[in-house]
Order: structure tokens, then sequence, then C-alpha cells
């Protein structure tokens, strides 16, 4: 638990007039190169309704210039930070943002048109998945399905896990753009806003989504895997969420785009050059496309980062150590086919990024390589004039990083000698593919 924060007491009271409440307490690790989560559930009976009463305990802010709070604070949802500082809820800090930093926030609106804004593309100059796919209004639509699937044949199986996998990460895109929009001062307040913030988030959510649309469709129209099976896992995600510890925070937050973004290009093109390998040039262009735009969303969040860390180093490297601290959870952590586990008594997420891994898709060098990349592009070494609490800040992360080069190196030695299991996944009717116990 970061900087030695108690969880808050939690007390139920009784209401006749509140519905049955499920709590989930969804644990949130990430062991590369897969992660696990733990859910434990709660469930009240009908019979006896409960309202749940938080007491909320007060924190000191993750930031240079917030002091400890004295009056306890409110997390009402509405994101409203200021004598109050952040809170913590279940042992979650919320709201840690101080109202300087709020401020300098504020100040960047004319940086976001001016920088960040303008790397989104007009949607008459996006690729849209009609471009990649059968032309239905064709009279030779069908002989069109045929050759794509005649394309497909030669994918292997683990390859289609992959793909499937990345897909519904894709899809699951509805929860992106609602973790974004948890961000104190940076969030879309009225779905419309004309704020750059706002229309940030709604463009970049709307070149995304073309990803899942057209991975979907492929994947539907080669035949080659379970619809049904993926279909049930993109609802069952959407509907558990992700929780990546940022705090509302949006210098957490955009520090987590910037490396995710810059995980998901490598995975994508990843799975483009082995698309091309095994025959399916089409495909392989596919997912070089969404890398594409994977790169430009990077480098998006990465100048808005600049930007924070240009106006406050001290608050941006406190977030920076304190995120690769508990490090990055990947969006789909939550996954559920729900038959997985009873198939093979093992996480579903897990296997599909073992899979990932042991086909050079995605991997623990990958993650290490992204945290030292960034390290270096912010310059977090060189950093000077930090408050006492930035400068232990750095030295942590960057023990940090050579903590885990030394651990990936550890585990790829160990992972050669690790037993190979024979894996049903439903999203390819349930055929077996080797995953390596971790």
């Amino acid at each position: 638990m970061p900087y030695g924060l108690r969880a808050s007491a939690v007390k139920f009271t009784q209401s006749e007039t509140q519905r049955e409440m499920t709590m989930l307490g969804l644990g949130t690790v990430l062991q590369r190169p897969s992660t696990s989560s733990n859910i434990s559930t709660q469930t009240f009976s009908p019979r006896a309704p409960r309202r749940l009463a938080c007491r909320v305990q007060p924190c000191a802010a993750l930031v240079t210039d917030t002091p400890r709070p004295k009056i306890i604070g409110n997390s009402n949802g509405n994101g409203t930070v200021g004598q109050n500082g952040p809170t913590i809820i279940d042992g979650q800090t919320l709201h840690s943002i101080s109202s300087h930093q709020l401020d300098l926030l504020r100040s960047m609106d004319k940086y976001m048109e001016s920088t960040v804004l303008p790397i989104l593309k007009d949607v008459n100059l996006c690729w849209q998945p009609t471009d990649f796919l059968p032309d239905s209004s064709s009279p030779d639509f069908a002989d069109q399905v045929v050759e794509l699937r005649k394309r497909t044949d030669n994918l292997p199986d683990d390859y289609l896990v992959v793909l499937v996998g990345d897909m519904i990460t894709e899809e699951a895109l509805p929860t992106y753009m609602a973790m974004l929009n948890t961000l104190d001062g940076v969030r879309d307040e009225t779905g419309a806003a004309p704020t750059p913030w706002g229309r940030w988030t709604r463009q970049w959510t709307a070149e995304e989504n073309r990803h899942g649309d057209l991975m979907n469709k492929y994947c539907y129209l080669s035949g080659r895997v379970n619809m049904k099976a993926i279909e049930k896992t993109i609802q069952n995600l959407i509907g558990s969420g992700m929780d990546p510890k940022t705090q509302n925070n949006p210098y957490y937050g955009f520090i987590y785009t910037s490396f995710q973004e810059r995980a998901t290009k490598i995975s994508h093109g990843n799975t483009a050059a082995h698309a091309a390998e095994y025959g399916d040039k089409q495909l392989g262009r596919i997912c070089a496309a969404i890398a594409g735009d994977e790169a430009r969303h990077e480098k998006a969040y990465i100048k808005i980062t600049d930007e924070i860390f240009r106006l406050d180093p001290s608050g941006a490297v406190i977030a920076f150590s304190d995120m690769m601290r508990k490090q990055i959870v990947m969006p789909a952590h939550l996954m559920s086919d729900n038959e997985h586990s009873t198939n093979n008594g093992r996480n579903l997420f897990k296997d599909f990024s073992a899979v990932a891994q042991a086909t050079g898709t995605y991997t623990g060098k990958d993650y290490v390589d992204i945290m030292e990349f960034l390290m270096k592009h912010w310059k977090i070494a060189e950093l000077q004039g930090l408050s006492p609490q930035a400068q232990k800040a750095q030295e942590d992360v960057q023990s940090l990083l050579t903590k885990f080069k030394r651990l990936t190196d550890r585990q790829e030695r160990i992972m050669k000698s690790k037993p190979v299991v024979q894996t049903q996944f439903s999203w390819i009717f349930n055929r077996e593919v080797p995953v390596i116990m971790v």
C-alpha cells in the first residue's frame, strides 16, 4: 500500500429502501509476462438489503504542495478538489491531485489546442474498416470472403489466441473512455464539452473505435474463431471494467496511457509481422494500420505528459515513480469467458498473456523496455531542483528499473525449464494451445 496508507474502515448499515448490493474487491497486480487479479465477492441477501456507508479516511497527498488534510475527505464523485484533499476508500487513494496542480492543468488548454489536438486526424483522412474488408455491396462479395478464408487457413492457433485477445482488448473501449473521464480537471463534464480535454477524449475514442470494429469483422468472416465465446468475453470485460490505480489524477492517468499506447503499438506491430509471415498479408496490413494509430496516440499522451513534467517536475516524477512501483495493469486483466477457469483451472488473462509471451508478441522484456524508454524520454535521472520527496522518487524508480531488468532476465531463463500444458481456449472452439506454466 503506497506511503504506508491505511485502509479506511467500512461500516455497513441496513436500509429497507436500498436494493441488494454486491461488492467486488478487485485486486490489481501485474506479473510479467502476465497479470492476475483476485476477485472476492460479498453478496447481501435481498431479504435484508443494505446500504454501503464508507467512512473515508484522509491521507497525505502524493504531491509536493499539498499538506496533510485536517478534515475528513468526501468522495462524492464530482471530482472537486479543495481543502479536503485526497481520500482513501477501501485502501485506495482517490482525488490525490492538489488545487495548484489542477490550475496547472487548466493552463494547458492552449498547449492542447496547438500541440495535442492536431495529432488527431480528420475523419475524411482516416482509414475505415471497410477499406480492408470484402465489399458487401459487390456482386463478388462471396468470392472475396472465400479468398479471405483461404488466407487465414495457415494462421496457427497460438496466433489466433493472441489476435483474438488483442481484439477483445480493443473492443472494451467504453471502459477506457470511462477511465479518462474519472480524471479530475480534464474529464468531459457534459458528454459534449467543447474544452480541448473533452474534445480529445471523444475524438481519441472515435479513432480507437475503428480498431475493434475491423478486427472483429475480420475474425468473424474468417470462420476460424468462436464468435459467441468471444462476444461473451467482450461483454464480461466491459462489465468488469478495469482499475489502473490512477487515483483520479491526470498526472497518473497520462503516464498510464503513455505506457499503454506504446505497449499496444508493439503488440499490434508484432501481430502484423506474424500475419505476413503466415501468408495473410491483408491481415498484416490491418494490424499495421492499427499499430500506426497507436503510435500517433502514444505521441499525443507523451506530449501531454511532457508539459506536465515541464510545469511540475516534482509532482510528475512522484507520479511516475508511484505508477511504476504499483506496475502498469493491462487493460484486459479482468477478462473472462465463463468457462476457461472451469476447463483449465487457471485464469484466462494469464494464459492469454503467456501465449503472447511465447509467440514474442508482447513480452516481459517489452514491458521493461517501455519503462526505460519513458524514463529516458522524460530524463528522469537528470531532473534537477526537485523537492525532497521527488528526489527520493527519482532514486527509487531508477533502482526499480534495475530490479525489473534483473527479474526479466531471470524469468527468461526460468521459463525454459517450466512445464508446458496443453490448454483449451473457447475462442478457438476449445482447441488446445501449449501454455508455459508460470
